[in-house]
């Protein structure tokens, strides 16, 4: 489903527009860490 808050970093919601700023931004740290480490993680394999 597609987000129209947007806060979602993808464009897909994933149910971020009840949260609150300092709850959405400790989310979007720990998404941004998730993706960097599976990237890391992707680039070692190729």
């Amino acid at each position: 489903m597609d987000c129209g808050c947007g806060r979602s970093p993808t464009g897909k919601c994933f149910g971020w527009h009840s949260l609150s700023d300092d709850e959405y931004k400790e989310k979007l740290k720990d998404y941004e860490k998730k993706e960097g480490q599976a990237k890391e993680e992707h680039s070692r394999n190729d």
